[in-house]
């Protein structure tokens, strides 16, 4: 007899595999020089580390720089990669981690409560309460977010919060992707707005004596200024 296939209902498999986001942008990737530096570090205390073999542990107010990126935590695991590369692993509450992009005068930036860099893989990954920012517009938030800068991509997961985690962004995945003023939908809309504004205007003008039926307080509204910012919860904390 043909053994039964046990089947997971989808309402569980959701629950399993969480919110998952997977976006690439044609983005500048990682400073391309940050390797051929040296690895500066300053801490507390220090454990464990050895010429023989670049690395070790550092605890309390740590700071750990690479050429442009640099890395602030409680603590902090790292090693010296074959590479010349540095590899991590940060705690902190949060730790921040940032880096430049290649030919572009921007960074990004991470912060999450823990994370783990992989210098040869050019790999960042941001665990719990993760902040991923990419220079001062765009931004995305979650449990988990792993970003390749040589490639420009990144990926989040809404994970459930950790346990004892507090205003945790939950089992979902948000962000905030600003509008570029050099995109040419954005340059179509400015100029079909010019254009309806124009007509607007011809048919003030056509109406000649028409009386203004609008009430005094809708004119108000429509005259007050607007102002567009990122929604609280997805601010850095």
């Amino acid at each position: 007899m043909t053994p039964r296939r046990r089947t997971v209902p989808a309402r569980h498999a959701i629950v399993a595999c969480g919110a998952v986001l997977l976006l690439a942008a044609s983005v500048a990737s990682a400073e391309r020089a940050d390797k051929e530096k040296r690895i500066n570090f300053s801490a507390d205390d220090g454990s464990g580390i050895s010429q023989d073999t670049p690395g070790g542990t550092l605890k309390g107010n740590v700071i750990i720089t690479q050429g442009t990126i640099t890395i602030r935590a409680d603590r902090i695991d790292f090693k010296q990669n074959p590479d010349n590369s540095m590899s991590a692993t940060a705690y902190g509450n949060p730790i921040s981690f940032r880096q430049k992009r290649d030919d572009v005068d921007e960074y990004y930036e991470g912060y999450a409560q823990r994370a783990v860099y992989d210098g040869s893989k050019e790999l960042l990954e941001l665990f719990d309460r993760a902040l991923l920012k990419r220079s001062a517009t765009d931004e995305v938030r979650s449990n988990y977010i792993s970003y390749n800068s040589k490639t420009g991509e990144f990926h989040a997961e809404g994970r459930p919060d950790s346990p004892g985690a507090a205003d945790g962004p939950g089992t979902r995945v948000r962000g905030v992707f600003q509008p570029r003023a050099d995109s040419p939908l954005g340059k179509g809309d400015a100029k079909d707005g010019k254009d309806k504004a124009g007509d607007a205007k011809d048919g003030k003008d056509k109406a000649g004596d028409a009386k203004d039926k609008t009430p005094a307080k809708a004119k108000a509204l429509d005259k007050a200024p607007v102002t567009l910012k990122p929604a609280d919860e997805i601010k850095p904390q």
